[in-house]
């Protein structure tokens, strides 16, 4: 390792399936916006911890990353996308230290098999599950039994 150098980086897990990638304001042409980039981890942070209501320990499991780092990251997440809301910029999600969740041929983060594509979508208050539909993330169903918000099993 070279003098002044911290160690590389691992890659974060992301689970993330974006069906976009840029948002701007309304009614201002993009050659008059400013923008910030929003990389996939920080994204990922975002859609754990935000959307799908996991707990700091639960989201940097999911990421193979500490909670240290995980916090850094929300952080960072947060501030970049609170300048854009209250400034009037774009927001970019690309780039970042990642790898694909899909792309890991089923193999979890300690080394077992992961649930990769398939899977449940469970409710947190009454324990129902129904399948994991690809491109529906289970944050977006509502339990058919007590009408909680589901999560990914």
């Amino acid at each position: 390792m070279e003098k002044g150098r911290g160690r590389p980086k691992l890659l974060r897990q992301v689970g993330l399936d974006l069906e976009a990638d840029y948002f701007k304001p309304a009614g201002v042409r993009m050659v008059d916006l400013e923008s910030v980039e929003v990389s996939m981890e920080e994204a990922e942070v975002i859609r754990l911890i935000d959307l799908e209501g996991l707990s700091q320990e639960g989201a940097a499991g999911e990421m193979g990353i500490s909670r240290g780092t995980l916090w850094r990251e929300l952080q960072d997440a947060r501030r970049k996308i609170a300048d854009a809301l209250i400034n009037g910029k774009a927001i970019q999600i690309k780039g970042g230290n990642y790898e694909l969740k899909e792309k890991m041929a089923g193999r979890g983060r300690q080394g077992g098999f992961g649930l990769g594509p398939g899977g449940d979508c469970v409710c947190p208050e009454c324990g129902h599950k129904t399948a994991h539909a690809r491109g529906q993330p289970c944050y977006q169903k509502t339990c058919p039994k007590c009408g909680a918000k589901m999560t990914r099993s």
